[in-house]
């Protein structure tokens, strides 16, 4: 089932770890699937009994079914064993990127990296929307990770902490779905299993970041153990298996579970490259692009040179992607942006003020959207929590 070279695995990775990569590709999320099902059962009532559970907390509701109780309780207990000043104070690591390269670092990193795996891009392929709304899925990501790192935004009843649990139960959604159409579990594992949502935890952290530091955006050691911190309790929220991601404290540590998780992913196939052409498509003709002082086609070669710079000439020929060499001009953009995080750090009310500009910018970054898909179709009246 998909282990690569399982023999070479078990030699560089250990057998235990090959063995819970095993476990990882045949094991979904029982929990938020049990929480789906009765969601989908229960209609209108069960939703706003979700709705309010996710708000007021578990102990505010007079009664629950079992699933959508499991779901909460879990989820609350996330919140709960984590610790609180972290929380209030967000995400700093990822709040501190500039703007325009935390999208850059989202789409041509972060997601660019999850469609090229294969079986992830089969199951998103099968939603039949990917390609035909990508540039809303793309806001819809972005708005979910900006209510997820905000300062606060995972506290009970946050619209980080409501939207991440809103999240998971899409991915039990999709996964019936894919079950329902036939899904082949013995060849690609199961849908949305727990290896690929371990390694879509680290398209989040090390993937982006790693791409950021191409262009001189570098976290200090502090930073960079917070962020894993931080990412841990919302991989908890996400339903993540805890023991891929419990001993992933910085960049190097996540590159290990990342290579294991990657020998079971084979090259990006066509599903994949249509995947990762529509986004650059959506990126080029949407919001970013449209602040790009390029016309026509020149955006569109930007973003391939970008992806290429960040993924490596392997992946990016494998992706189909124009061959554009942003190499030569990388030393200037590192150098600006180096520079700009300087002055940001000069001193502690200079940190401070860039903090607050960035925060107040990612509040109504995404404010275009009409909705979401993982508030208004999975979680019903729960999306309006």
């Amino acid at each position: 089932m998909r282990l690569l070279e399982p023999e070479q695995a078990a030699r560089e990775h250990g057998e235990s770890r090959v063995a819970l990569l095993a476990e990882g590709l045949r094991t979904g999320d029982p929990v938020a699937d049990a929480a789906f099902a009765e969601l989908s059962a229960g209609g209108a009532a069960a939703r706003r009994t979700f709705a309010a559970g996710l708000r007021d907390g578990l102990a505010s509701l007079p009664e629950a079914p079992d699933g959508i109780a499991e779901l909460l309780r879990e989820s609350e207990e996330a919140v709960a064993g984590a610790d609180r000043e972290l929380l209030e104070r967000g995400d700093v690591a990822s709040i501190a990127v500039d703007p325009f390269w935390s999208r850059i670092a989202l789409a041509l990193g972060s997601l660019v990296h999850t469609y090229s795996a294969p079986a992830i891009a089969r199951v998103l392929i099968g939603t039949g929307k990917l390609t035909e709304s990508a540039g809303r899925r793309l806001g819809e990501t972005g708005l979910w990770r900006t209510n997820a790192i905000l300062p606060g935004g995972l506290l009970r009843g946050a619209p980080g902490y409501v939207d991440t649990v809103q999240v998971r139960l899409l991915h039990a959604r999709v996964r019936a779905a894919a079950q329902r159409r036939g899904w082949d579990a013995r060849r690609w594992g199961v849908p949305i299993n727990q290896a690929d949502a371990a390694r879509t935890w680290l398209d989040f952290t090390v993937v982006p970041f790693r791409a950021l530091e191409k262009v001189g955006i570098v976290l200090t050691g502090d930073e960079e153990r917070d962020l894993y911190r931080y990412w841990r309790h919302l991989g908890a929220l996400l339903g993540v298996d805890p023991r891929f991601c419990a001993d992933v404290v910085d960049h190097a540590s996540a590159e290990r579970v990342l290579g294991l998780l990657e020998t079971a992913n084979g090259r990006p196939d066509e599903t994949a490259g249509a995947l990762v052409h529509a986004l650059l498509d959506a990126l080029a003709t949407g919001p970013l692009g449209s602040v790009l002082p390029l016309q026509g086609g020149a955006v569109r070669r930007l973003l391939d040179a970008l992806t290429r710079l960040i993924q490596g000439d392997e992946l990016a020929d494998a992706l189909g992607l124009g061959a554009e060499d942003a190499t030569p001009y990388v030393p200037l953009l590192a150098m600006a942006n180096a520079r700009v995080r300087r002055w940001e750090r000069a001193n502690g009310e200079s940190w401070r003020q860039a903090l607050a500009e960035h925060i107040e910018y990612r509040r109504g970054e995404f404010a275009y959207l009409p909705g979401a898909e993982y508030r208004d179709e999975t979680a019903g009246e729960a999306g309006q929590a």
